[in-house]
């Protein structure tokens, strides 16, 4: 979906960051890559991932986020990073209401 460059990255980590979630890049030993801390919003990603990896890794906990919690308050540029990935991810179009 989109580019893989350090710059589509850092787009995705600020969108993860205002839907809540706090994004860490660490050394461990995830089967999938990643590790979810639910309670706490916490997103570990395993840290020996290259730019590719890490984005693929991101499109896959968005495509675990539900819009019922989605804060009123997303900046213009991550709402539309938000429209553009939520089909790519899998997110419901309920998720998106407030666009119509």
């Amino acid at each position: 979906m989109l580019p893989t460059t350090k710059h589509s990255l850092k787009k995705l980590e600020t969108l993860l960051g205002e839907l809540g979630y706090t994004v860490r890049y660490e050394k461990g030993n995830f089967t999938s890559g990643y590790c979810l801390v639910e309670q706490r919003r916490v997103a570990i990603v395993n840290r020996f991932y290259d730019t590719e990896g890490r984005i693929n890794v991101l499109y896959d906990i968005l495509g675990q986020y539900r819009a019922t919690d989605l804060p009123p308050e997303l900046s213009p540029a991550s709402l539309k990073l938000y429209r553009r990935v939520r089909k790519f991810v899998g997110i419901p179009a309920a998720a998106t209401a407030e666009e119509e």
